[in-house]
């Protein structure tokens, strides 16, 4: 007889070990209608982590979002609960299993609601933006399969129809730091979890574009005096001066998002 999976619920309930994550699994779950993060991973310890403070761990204890990790080790084979096993075709590293993938996959997804897309993080996926986090902000949750060694059979991709995202064109020993980045830039756009709703309309990216420059008091420090204009209380040529720095950002920092913006500029 195998022991059950271990399965954590982070949120507003205490964290408790069950064969399913019960309150998503009954009629009345413990958090009705928060976005839900689902974690598959080798590392359930590395959770919250930096998702427990500031504004996230907040929403987090306050139930506007809620975290369900499934750990890898408690779907292993035999008595080693092994996980992983070597390429076929030879080659170095260690590949995750299909059938322990499969295992966690299944649990997490009898556990899901509503729209709650499945993703792996991966140097060869999509590269993760705003549009992404915005879209996500708008589904019930998502569900991540954090990768370690070589990777993870690819089976398991086709078979569960698992599409790869990525962090930018660079290789991590792991999926979950950028399955943390991802799970913050989409949380902080959840209604309520901002202080100022303002913030996420302003802020890189939401326009298409880079943030204008930010400065606060001292109005004038080593040297340095804060723009005339943002001090002067008229709001219309604040706004503008605001809006050409951030297209002058924009051109000089990340011309592919201006080109692009150009683009569909004319396309409109």
């Amino acid at each position: 007889m195998t022991d059950a999976p271990k399965t954590k619920a982070i949120g507003r309930k205490s964290i408790r070990p069950t064969f399913q994550p019960r309150e998503l699994m009954t009629d009345t779950p413990d958090l009705a209608g928060a976005w839900t993060a689902q974690i598959i991973t080798l590392f359930p310890q590395a959770f919250p982590g930096v998702l427990g403070e500031s504004l996230m761990g907040k929403a987090l204890k306050d139930g506007l979002w809620q975290l369900q990790t499934y750990d890898l080790r408690d779907y292993g084979i035999g008595k080693h609960k092994n996980v992983d096993d070597t390429p076929a075709g030879g080659g170095a590293g260690m590949v995750l299993r299909a059938d322990v993938l499969a295992a966690a996959i299944n649990d997490a997804r009898a556990a899901a609601r509503g729209v709650m897309p499945i993703y792996y993080l991966s140097p060869r996926g999509k590269r993760i933006d705003q549009e992404m986090a915005r879209n996500l902000a708008k589904a019930d949750g998502v569900t991540l399969l954090c990768g370690r060694f070589e990777g993870v059979d690819e089976r398991v991709l086709q078979h569960f129809n698992i599409q790869e995202i990525s962090l930018g064109d660079f290789v991590m020993t792991g999926g979950e730091l950028a399955a943390q980045a991802l799970i913050d830039a989409t949380v902080r756009l959840l209604p309520g979890v901002l202080g100022n709703a303002d913030s996420a309309v302003e802020e890189s990216f939401s326009n298409g574009m880079l943030e204008h420059p930010q400065y606060t008091k001292p109005a004038e420090w080593q040297g340095h005096p804060i723009p005339e204009v943002l001090l002067s209380g008229n709001h219309a040529k604040i706004a503008k001066w605001r809006k050409e720095m951030s297209e002058e950002i924009t051109r000089e920092r990340r011309p592919d998002l201006w080109q692009a913006r150009e683009g569909h500029g004319k396309k409109g």
